[in-house]
């Protein structure tokens, strides 16, 4: 990317390093995301690709480097901190709560932010979800609970979301869902940071794909690009 791209982006992450405990999982992590853009971290399991994610939102234990989101330098924020300016985190296991229907699910994250979604127009990008609306988190199935957990973010006000492996395990159906939903959410103005296995999910919503691969970013392929670097990208992923 340009030096003016870069200066303008919405969210720049420069040598970020992470730790848990005392293992060392993130070494000099750099990217940048222009504002309205669906950016793909793409790499093979271990690669680093959540434990960046993490670190963005101030999660893990200890992180050094600079994150800067919307102008402001958030590494020695707390997470609580993080989010009020606008960054919601979608995680790989959901969190749903079990014992709560899909209404109270909905309704318990705080707004942080003005600009959060309504009830209406989640149930407008997720039908499914009003057709279960009383049910509890423990009676829907993978693919409801993974549209429920991203619709719980939209309802915060969060403008850049991070998504983790939202098409793990679900059905090829419910896989487009959650595609022409992404789509919908950039029309809408947000910018989303996927980490993602499926690179062919990945390609179909995502403008560009930054390569991880030991707790570094080594390329950075632009998605009209991608059929050019197909036998790169199968190197970096061992397919």
């Amino acid at each position: 990317m340009s030096d003016a791209q870069t200066a303008n982006a919405l969210l720049s992450v420069r040598d970020l390093n992470g730790w848990y405990g005392e293992s060392h999982v993130l070494h000099g992590v750099d990217f940048d995301v222009q504002e309205g853009e669906v950016v793909t971290l793409l790499g093979r399991n271990g690669a680093g690709k959540t434990s960046t994610l993490l670190a963005i939102m101030g999660i893990l234990g200890k992180r050094t480097g600079a994150v800067t989101y919307n102008g402001a330098e958030t590494i020695a924020m707390a997470p609580r901190q993080i989010a009020r300016l606008g960054i919601a985190i979608c995680p790989e296991e959901r969190g749903i709560f079990a014992a709560l229907n899909v209404d109270e699910n909905l309704m318990l994250p705080p707004r942080i932010a003005d600009g959060g979604l309504d009830l209406e127009r989640i149930f407008e990008l997720f039908p499914n979800l009003r057709e279960r609306r009383r049910s509890q988190g423990s009676k829907l199935s993978g693919g409801e609970q993974q549209m429920l957990a991203i619709a719980r973010i939209l309802r915060t006000g969060a403008h850049l979301l991070l998504l983790d492996e939202p098409t793990e395990g679900l059905a090829p159906v419910i896989v487009q869902q959650i595609g022409r939903t992404i789509a919908a959410l950039k029309k809408e103005g947000f910018t989303i940071v996927l980490v993602e296995q499926n690179f062919r999910f990945a390609a179909s919503v995502a403008d560009r794909h930054y390569v991880v691969d030991q707790g570094r970013v080594v390329d950075m392929i632009p998605n009209r690009e991608l059929d050019a670097n197909m036998d790169k990208l199968h190197a970096y992923l061992g397919v």
